[in-house]
């Protein structure tokens, strides 16, 4: 990829309909991008067909789940989950009576980590263990999905597997420092992926992040060719991040996230997404913008090009329902605080010589650095500071925003899409939004 494809024009086309089928590859948690998705398939009438990743036992035995629990996932997502365990990643999976990748990541320490090696001919012993387990599971809910679409109807398959950090607690001390640290509390990111843990991590990112898409492509084949036989159409959606375009010294400009560890496996999806498509087939990865959740506060400065929103709602001609947004933002500062001395500091930020440095698409993801270190972890935590609550923040509303724009971008533009691999940049986002509420 030499440069973003930008999705410039709000997709209006839809060929799906009642009889048609929308599948979830992937568990739905609470409220994510998948929700906006979902959304709009119940919105044209669609059959919505879910997975789950399955729990773990007392032992960490992958299970099904119980009456209970598939009965609440099932509520949760509005629809029929199939009740077969689709964990990705093998990163708990060994030959029989064999240790783990997790256990043999047990015995590392602040102090080892950098130094300690690992197994690798047993690394991937394990990771074949772990590959059939997710491909015969696959295998299994396709033979069950099969029955669930009749002939001649379309099918519409979003992937929202990601992630794949082993569960070890010295991982957490080193995130804390690569991620949030500053000053003597700084660690590089190098540091972490040239070692075997960092090696480890990155291969089992690929596995959850990117292959389990190939897998999806490969499995659901058979129904595919049914479908398409009987006149029915069949899309791929997966959820990408390379950066976004966002408002800088009023010209929307490329940024991004420094240094996202994950990377390497985002790329990995959009090349699968475009071998698929040199055979004809319709999978796309949208690369979504920045957004606050959960599983992205450990990534601290994330949240930092959220703002610009603002701007481009504006800039987009969003009249009195953009005027609202700022509005709804302003309550949330201190006093004294301005929304325009908030939007100013990140203007500041992003120009800075730091920032501009890393601007660079054909080098993503690039490593971090001290001087990156100091200046986006600071800036977030002085913008964290303007705001009355830290638990009530500007970006909590403005990635709410970005939810509500990205589902129907990718629903209707996945009817025809122009090509595997598109950014939803924050013009585009804008544009939806304003649309949605001037109706």
């Amino acid at each position: 990829m030499i440069s973003p494809i930008p999705l410039r024009d709000v997709p209006t086309g839809n060929i799906f309909r009642k009889g048609d089928v929308f599948v979830l590859f992937g568990e739905l948690f609470g409220r994510g991008y998948a929700n906006g998705l979902i959304n709009e398939a119940k919105k044209s009438g669609m059959t919505i067909v879910g997975i789950t990743v399955g729990r773990r036992d007392e032992n960490n035995a992958l299970r099904a789940l119980t009456n209970e629990e598939l009965a609440i996932a099932e509520e949760n997502l509005g629809g029929r989950i199939i009740n077969v365990p689709l964990m990705a990643g093998f990163d708990l999976d060994a030959p029989a009576g064999e240790p783990t990748p997790t256990d043999l990541l047990g015995g590392m320490t602040l102090k080892s980590w950098q130094e300690d090696k690992l197994d690798w001919a047993h690394i991937d012993k394990c990771r074949e263990v772990g590959v059939a387990r997710f491909r015969n599971s696959v295998a299994r809910v396709m033979s069950e999905l099969d029955g669930l679409i009749p002939d001649g109807a379309n099918a519409f398959f979003a992937h929202t597997m990601a992630g794949g950090i082993p569960k070890v607690k010295v991982f957490l001390a080193i995130a804390n420092r690569i991620y949030k640290g500053r000053g003597e509390r700084f660690m590089s990111s190098r540091a972490l992926l040239d070692s075997d843990l960092g090696k480890l991590i990155l291969m089992n990112f690929d596995e959850v992040t990117a292959n389990t898409f190939q897998y999806l492509i490969e499995g659901s084949a058979a129904i595919r060719a049914r479908l398409e036989k009987s006149g029915g159409q069949v899309r791929y959606t997966a959820y990408g991040y390379h950066g976004t375009e966002i408002l800088i010294d009023g010209q929307y400009q490329w940024q991004t996230y420094s240094n996202y560890t994950q990377g390497q496996a985002k790329m990995r999806l959009e090349q699968v997404a475009e071998a698929a498509w040199a055979q004809g087939i319709k999978a796309t990865v949208y690369n979504c913008p920045e957004i606050r959740t959960n599983s992205s506060d450990i990534f601290v400065g994330v949240e930092l090009s959220l703002f610009p929103l603002l701007l481009a709602l504006t800039k987009e001609n969003g009249g009195d329902w953009a005027e609202a947004q700022w509005q709804a933002c302003r309550p949330l500062l201190q006093e004294g605080v301005t929304l325009e001395d908030l939007l100013q500091k990140i203007e500041t930020y992003n120009t800075s010589e730091v920032m501009a440095g890393y601007r660079n698409f054909a080098a993503w993801p690039m490593d971090n650095s001290e001087a990156l270190a100091d200046r986006m972890i600071g800036t977030s935590e002085e913008i964290t500071q303007m705001h009355h609550d830290r638990k009530e923040l500007v970006v909590g509303h403005l990635s709410a925003l970005v939810l509500e724009g990205t589902g129907p971008l990718m629903f209707y533009e996945t009817s025809h899409p122009a090509g595997p691999v598109l950014w939803l940049n924050h013009d585009i986002i804008a544009r939806q939004l304003n649309l949605m509420h001037a109706q």
